[in-house]
């Protein structure tokens, strides 16, 4: 039974949300306001179940007002210089910088991260990528200008694409945020950002912030309502430019659905199910501890969360002993707590949903540890064991299926070119690790396994100078770095003809002399 850890919270308490946003869950144009669907929906503290925030959902009407306007302020932001938008992130750093506490309670609280992952991953990671794109800003640029048609010259501008509407999940609120917020202004653009309607506070708290930066009213808007309503109307809107979605590749293919009747630009971020491939030659302690970090980060709930973990047969019974052994020393308890490790699952119903992957698993596979719900004082909270299944046919349900839970479960393999085809054998392609001694071996892995990152003797590491982004149903279109960047712009050819008097040869030969 793994270690429950501590309950007692951290004696300065949770985030106040009633308090901080007693005026509603929208943000428009500056300001926060309720919405007029008529409809309440509750934020909840998974690791209690007790509420912390009611709120009137967004309505078709809440959209239509936060994209006019994200219009309205579209001009003059696509209008400043790459210098004063930069200048605008790097203030909003430093205000992220200053309320760096709220950001991560306010994190804990809504999604039941540790409180020491939101203080030490989720909060100094949006800075950074905040701090990244300031400078990117500076630095958006054509490919060339030359004569390349007798005496034309030619020259490529990017530009903004104008409003966009984005869809952000509940597994990282803040951090989806930053992805979907930043490299669009940094790039003159103006955003509606809708967040899961389960974790909508860290993107309110984001967009205020931007607010006392500097950043105009209207460049970045909030709409906090569910995907059926508010999500759709966002998409299918016809003065939004570009959708960008992050979640499941089946809502994905709803959202491309839309986007296409008014030909949209899209850029998707879709499902995962990263294969952990373990070689004969690796460092044996090494993938142990990788495995547990990479299948329990965040609980589980990470599009690129090691699921799959393929060992070669000589080190396979070995790997499933030790992880097992070490998952248990996994401490679940109360997110505010200075001991613990794991917090809960996002909510009740995604921990059934988790548990009945497992409890299926059962009739064709072994659970050799977990596959639990916690009982004493975690059983009023989302908490789910960490949990390892062994021996599972590669096409069953829990092996190909996105669960997004602390689930792992491991197979056997025999040759390199069997472990990397297994790799290959699901639809998703966003993130896999390979764990050889072997640079060959590794290499080898790197350009076979089909993933938008592969990982070399780790498991999960991101940097805001490099992309994120997949491959096959993992979607397409990148999130961090300068491609990201390159992404919110479009291209316009621009040429002139450098002769002293117009041209009349080039319309003699189309249209003969008039």
């Amino acid at each position: 039974m793994q270690n429950p850890g501590s309950t007692t919270p951290d004696p300065v308490g949770r985030f106040p949300a009633r308090e901080r946003f007693a005026d509603g869950a929208q943000y428009i144009a500056g300001r926060l306001r309720e919405g007029t669907s008529g409809r309440a929906h509750a934020v909840t503290d998974p690791a209690t179940g007790e509420e912390v925030l009611t709120y009137e959902l967004a309505g078709a009407d809440d959209v239509d007002a936060a994209v006019a306007a994200a219009r309205a302020a579209f001009p003059a932001w696509a209008g400043a210089t790459p210098g004063e938008r930069s200048d605008a992130l790097h203030r909003f750093a430093a205000v992220l910088a200053d309320h760096a506490e709220d950001l991560a309670r306010a994190e804990s609280l809504q999604c039941g991260k540790p409180l020491k992952l939101t203080r030490e991953f989720d909060v100094p990671g949006t800075i950074d990528n905040t701090a990244f794109f300031a400078g990117a800003a500076r630095h958006l640029q054509g490919r060339s200008a030359g004569e390349y048609s007798g005496d034309h010259t030619s020259y490529v501008r990017r530009e903004p694409v104008g409003v966009v509407g984005s869809i952000a999940p509940w597994n990282y609120p803040l951090q989806m945020a930053a992805w979907k917020i930043l490299p669009a202004i940094a790039a003159g653009n103006t955003i509606v950002l809708k967040p899961a309607e389960l974790t909508p506070l860290t993107s309110l708290l984001f967009a205020q912030a931007a607010t006392a930066a500097g950043i105009p009213d209207g460049v970045v808007n909030i709409v906090t309502g569910t995907g059926r309503e508010a999500g759709e109307r966002l998409v299918g809107h016809p003065d939004v430019a570009m959708t960008s979605f992050t979640g499941s590749t089946a809502v994905g293919r709803r959202v491309a659905e839309i986007a296409t009747a008014t030909v949209k630009r899209l850029h998707l971020e879709l499902g995962g199910k990263a294969p952990f491939v373990v070689f004969d030659d690796a460092d044996l302690d090494a993938a142990v501890q990788g495995a547990v970090a990479g299948s329990l980060i965040n609980t589980g709930q990470d599009c690129t969360a090691a699921t799959r973990a393929y060992v070669q047969r000589p080190l396979y019974e070995a790997f499933v002993e030790r992880t097992a052994a070490l998952m248990e020393t996994v401490r679940l308890g109360d997110p505010f707590a200075a001991g613990t490790d794991l917090g809960p699952l996002v909510s009740h119903v995604q921990r059934d949903r988790v548990a009945a992957f497992v409890d299926r698993a059962r009739g064709y596979a072994r659970v050799v540890t977990g596959g639990e719900v916690p009982q004493g004082d975690l059983k009023n909270g989302a908490y789910y064991l960490p949990t390892l299944v062994a021996d599972a046919a590669q096409d069953s349900e829990i092996v190909q299926s996105e669960i997004f839970g602390p689930v792992l479960v491991v197979l056997p393999f025999d040759s390199d070119d069997e472990g990397i085809a297994l790799a290959n054998d699901t639809p998703y392609g966003l993130a896999a690790s390979a764990w050889s001694r072997d640079v060959y071996r590794a290499n080898r892995a790197t350009r076979e396994i089909k993933a938008g990152c592969v990982w070399v003797n780790d498991h999960i590491p991101i940097i805001s100078e490099m992309p994120h982004g997949g491959y096959k149903a993992s979607g397409f279109g990148k999130d961090m770095s300068a491609y990201s960047f390159e992404e919110y712009t479009q291209i316009k050819h621009v040429m002139f003809d450098n002769t002293a008097v117009v041209r009349k040869d080039w319309h003699r030969t189309v249209f003969g002399d008039r």
